[in-house]
């Protein structure tokens, strides 16, 4: 048998060597030329390291803190509205696009069961997620938010680019006949440790939802085209009562606008909310109107005796209410708001606060062309607001029309009959205690700015 040559063998193989060089050459330059990704093996990122004193943490309220190597020590020993502690973002701000979660590591230090709710806080009108657990004595429980969390009807909570600050909530775990709550009252001492605060995990880069508007951040400064302002009155330049005041970006000295007055709601953290209970959580009128052709004002409920906002509850009505006046007086008089076109909104305790404080006296009662109520009203049976009452109030007004996100239309037509004026009623579909609504382009808010406009543009004589 003759030997079987070598040569095409050689020949295939030189090719098959050319071959692969010529890919692994395609592949190098692939490699070198596509932008890395981030994979899931990614570390997290530790949120911490613009922390160097306690100096640097945000609002602490009834809370002691410490900061030691990493280790943010919190305790409360009695508190009438929860205790907090804020972690600011730094100066250039958290970039999380590409990440899952916010999380922390907390152990409850202390000898008593401890209620937590960690939260993250959007900013320009984002609204916040929260995780809450309650850890026994000893207890070391690992705390995660979720960057991309919805609402039932899927509108990001979040922005996660605008994650102002973390928010770490001590509360009082309470017996109750469904098992156990958090109360915000503390009566005994809690404390708590924190570690390990970092982003985690991998997304796609997040998107905007197409129409959703940013609402600008509240300054320290004058009034000006375009801002959010803390505004005092005469005599409150150096208290803790004020008002936040926006001019519309087209704002011009000489010229007339239509005003926006607008409540908040109550105070109130869990699950199912996230509300201050302050005048800057105001973002409804910003919503219809977008910042354009009209002024808004956020008014505080307040008690003259204490010098303070109150966030529970209506202060002082008769306080609450002599300020809106005078503040509505002060905005027409000094900034050009048309006293003929003041509409009147609220959230919540605010919407209550539509009938409960806007309808309170004729002075008052007089100043609204307009309501605009969102997820409850007066004769809601909250805090004095009963039935027999805001049928008594409604027979002041003497507006032209009342709009209504979110409520029964069963349970108040009856009032709506007694004000003598036409209502509209809409359901928003975000299935939240919530004002996000009003800063997208959904139905229900395209139906709101119409009205408004409708309401306050002068018709052709």
């Amino acid at each position: 048998m003759s030997p079987v040559s070598s040569q095409p063998h050689r020949k295939h193989e030189a090719r098959i060597t050319h071959s692969m060089k010529h890919t692994v050459t395609i592949l190098a330059v692939v490699l070198l030329s596509t932008p890395s990704l981030p994979t899931h093996a990614d570390p997290p990122t530790s949120l911490t390291q613009h922390l160097r004193a306690i100096g640097d943490l945000g609002d602490l309220r009834d809370i002691r803190a410490e900061w030691n190597e990493g280790v943010l020590a919190l305790s409360a020993t009695k508190a009438e509205r929860l205790s907090w502690a804020n972690i600011p973002a730094p100066v250039a701000g958290w970039d999380f696009g590409t990440r899952s979660t916010v999380s922390a590591e907390i152990t409850n230090t202390g000898s008593t069961r401890a209620g937590v709710m960690f939260w993250l806080v959007g900013d320009q009108g984002w609204s916040a997620v929260v995780d809450v657990a309650t850890l026994a004595p000893h207890e070391v429980h690992t705390f995660s938010c979720n960057l991309r969390a919805t609402y039932p009807d899927g509108t990001p909570k979040l922005n996660p680019s605008k994650v102002k600050h973390v928010q770490v909530m001590l509360a009082e775990p309470v017996p109750s006949k469904s098992g156990e709550y958090l109360s915000p009252k503390i009566t005994c001492p809690i404390s708590v440790e924190i570690r390990r605060l970092t982003a985690e995990g991998i997304q796609p880069e997040w998107k905007r939802p197409p129409g959703r508007i940013d609402v600008p951040l509240v300054e320290d400064t004058d009034p000006a085209p375009g801002k959010r302002v803390r505004y005092r009155l005469p005599g409150d330049e150096t208290g803790h009562i004020y008002g936040i005041l926006n001019l519309p970006e087209d704002w011009v000295p000489g010229r007339s606008y239509p005003v926006i007055a607008e409540y908040p709601g109550n105070i109130f953290y869990g699950a199912a909310c996230y509300s201050t209970g302050m005048p800057e959580q105001c973002v409804i009128g910003y919503g219809m109107t977008k910042g354009k052709g009209a002024i808004c004002l956020a008014l505080p409920f307040l008690d003259r005796a204490t010098g303070r906002i109150a966030e529970n509850g209506w202060g002082n009505a008769d306080d609450t209410a002599d300020y809106a006046l005078r503040m509505v007086s002060e905005v027409c008089s000094k900034f050009g708001g048309d006293r003929e076109n003041v509409v009147l909104t609220g959230f919540s305790r605010g919407a209550i606060a539509c009938g409960y404080i806007g309808l309170r006296n004729e002075r008052i009662a007089a100043l609204w062309k307009g309501f605009h109520a969102c997820q409850h009203y007066d004769g809601a049976n909250w805090n004095g607001s009963t039935m027999p009452g805001a049928l008594e109030r409604a027979a002041r007004f003497r507006g032209k029309a009342v709009f209504q996100t979110d409520n029964a239309e069963s349970k108040f037509q009856p009032v709506m009959d007694v004000m003598k004026t036409s209502a509209t009623w809409t359901q928003s579909g975000l299935g939240f205690h919530s004002t996000a609504m009003f800063l997208d382009d959904r139905p229900s808010t395209r139906q709101l700015r119409e009205w408004f406009w409708q309401l306050v543009t002068p018709s052709p004589k």
